[in-house]
């Protein structure tokens, strides 16, 4: 196999693999409070948790962090997966979001709220 012909079957093996949807936290061990939301792209949360612990920016996060990450630095948030959802390849995208959106609820439900971002 070619290079090229390696790197057409990478990109479409890409391409086919869905991203990882789930619930998760951001938190703040400094007082223990937590940002909780969901994603259809897991990975993206850590992508930008990682560009933040890099650049030092809190831009790149949820603007209701930024106080806290320049009170406590980055260094002070953690990520936690709390679900990862289970696709299917029937389901459409406003399934994934609804299905996120109620895991997220049920997730609030046990989590104290005074903790809550």
């Amino acid at each position: 196999m070619s290079e090229q012909e390696r790197r057409k079957a990478l990109v479409a093996q890409y391409q086919q693999t869905p991203p990882e949807a789930g619930v998760y936290r951001i938190v703040n061990s400094q007082n223990n409070k937590m940002l909780l939301g969901s994603t259809t792209n897991l990975a993206s949360i850590r992508n930008k948790l990682a560009f933040t612990r890099s650049t030092n920016l809190p831009g790149a996060l949820d603007l209701r962090l930024s106080k806290d990450i320049r009170q406590f630095g980055i260094d002070a948030f953690s990520l936690e997966i709390l679900e990862v959802l289970e696709i299917t390849p029937e389901m459409t995208p406003a399934q994934i979001r609804e299905d996120l959106d109620t895991l997220e609820a049920l997730w609030r439900e046990k989590l104290d709220p005074s903790l809550l971002y």
